[in-house]
């Protein structure tokens, strides 16, 4: 006899079990019996499988260049606040998770949404009068990508479309069209400190139109919308009642002189799916544990979205349950200055990164007000040699071994991101060598004066 153990629902954090013995009667379809198989092997890559792009790795795995065997290469790439190890979490953040680790408490499976007592704890951090919630509106994900799938998966189905920022993080464009689902590009206003181009963002809503995507404070581009700014976007949203998929994974993450709001503070009708997660702002990306806050005071979504997302969080049994167990601890009790320390870092990084960029002929850096990014734009005239911005980024790295993200990953050439999580001296350092790159390569007045020459 086999014995199979079966999961059902149940009250509270721990689900019971059922224990189901099922009789194995011994009767064996032989291979032969089907009909209309033919035995050979044809194994092939789901559509899905192909459909996934990644324009980051694309690119950058296409980037076949090797840095300077003479200077030590400075990565300023990859958004992981940890990887230099300047920017360490706070003690009381491990504790929480060695403590539950040693309690045995949190071994098992949790519910999919996780547990009851975590997802009240998270509705407690976010809730305010401005957009009630509770642990009904939480859910649970394998980090804040997990949650941005999520909620794609639920708002959009193949052959509509969703609109999403430019420049904007690659992933978005990633999961859409693996799903099926077209992705429609707004822009971004540099000359605005990147505010969305509201006019060009409305001219792309037609019928198939989904959902708008808003990242802020934004990667790649640093930048925090004004509550002015939010409330215009989601005047766009109400007149064409379109939901919003709010990534703000970067909540909270902004500079002294600037306030973050949370979109869903300011809107009156318009639902909100907010996506955040403990990577950035607790400086933990590996623990992957992320969450999708509803907002839907004006029951818009209903059941029909929450029961969809359940559906959708059963199919990977839910994020890790040792972070589970310690996210009360880690939301409540995490001091203040811990935060206070980490933008301060980041702030000072900026103005520094910003300062030395800004002074080098040829580069138009745009000041960031949060987030861990700054974008530089590259005055590519004066750069004839480079036809775009990874030709210039692929030769930063291969005489200067210094890496930055050419900007054609976020789908907007001419540009390349820095990441400022660094130490102050390999900043320094950094744009030391950007600026002997810059200099070696750039040509100026005469150059100019030749290209008006030719108007």
């Amino acid at each position: 006899m086999d014995s199979y153990l079966i999961q059902v629902n149940g009250h509270g954090d721990h689900a019971p079990m059922l224990d189901v013995h099922l009789k194995n009667t011994g009767n064996i379809i032989s291979p032969g019996k089907v009909k209309g198989r033919k035995p050979r092997w044809a194994v092939r890559a789901s559509e899905m499988s192909k459909k996934t792009f990644n324009p980051v790795r694309a690119i950058v795995d296409s980037m076949k260049v090797e840095p300077n065997p003479n200077k030590a290469l400075i990565s300023l790439s990859l958004g992981d606040p940890t990887v230099f190890g300047n920017l360490p979490t706070n003690d009381e953040v491990t504790r929480a998770v060695k403590e539950v680790l040693d309690s045995g408490q949190y071994n098992g499976y949790a519910p999919s949404v996780g547990y009851l007592s975590c997802r009240e704890a998270v509705a407690a951090y976010y809730n305010c009068p401005e957009a009630p919630l509770k642990a009904k509106d939480v859910i649970l994900t394998s980090g804040c990508s997990q949650a941005i799938e999520l909620a794609l998966a639920v708002l959009a189905n193949p052959g509509q479309n969703i609109l999403v920022p430019r420049p904007g993080f690659s992933l978005y464009k990633t999961l859409a069209l693996s799903m099926g689902i077209e992705v429609k590009l707004y822009n971004l206003l540099p000359e605005k400190a990147w505010e969305i181009d509201l006019e060009h963002l409305e001219s792309l809503v037609d019928e198939k139109t989904a959902c708008l995507i808003v990242n802020n404070p934004s990667n790649p581009c640093g930048s925090v919308f004004s509550k002015s700014h939010l409330q215009e976007i989601l005047a766009v949203a109400s007149r064409q009642c379109v939901p919003i998929l709010a990534d703000e994974i970067y909540g909270d993450m902004v500079f002294a002189d600037c306030k973050y709001e949370p979109i869903a503070t300011l809107s009156t009708n318009v639902p909100v799916l907010s996506c955040g997660g403990l990577a950035k702002r607790w400086l933990v990306p590996g623990w992957r544990m992320g969450w999708i806050l509803i907002h839907d005071r004006r029951d818009i979504f209903g059941n029909e979205i929450r029961d969809g997302l359940v559906r959708l969080s059963q199919r990977i049994l839910g994020p890790c349950t040792i972070v589970q167990g310690a996210l009360e601890r880690i939301l409540h009790r995490t001091p203040p200055e811990f935060y206070h320390n980490t933008l301060s870092i980041l702030k000072s990084n900026a103005d520094l990164c910003y300062a030395a960029l800004a002074a080098i002929p040829g580069l138009q850096p745009v000041r960031p007000a949060g987030a861990m990014y700054l974008m530089v734009e590259i005055e590519m005239e004066h750069f004839p040699e480079f036809e775009n911005d990874v030709e210039f980024t692929e030769r930063l790295i291969s005489e200067q071994s210094v890496f930055c993200l050419p900007a054609t990953c976020f789908e907007y050439p001419n540009f390349f991101r820095v990441v400022i999580t660094m130490p102050e001296e390999m900043i320094l350092e950094a744009c030391g060598r950007i600026q002997e790159f810059c200099e070696m390569h750039y040509q100026g007045a005469e150059g100019t004066q030749d290209l008006e020459c030719d108007k």
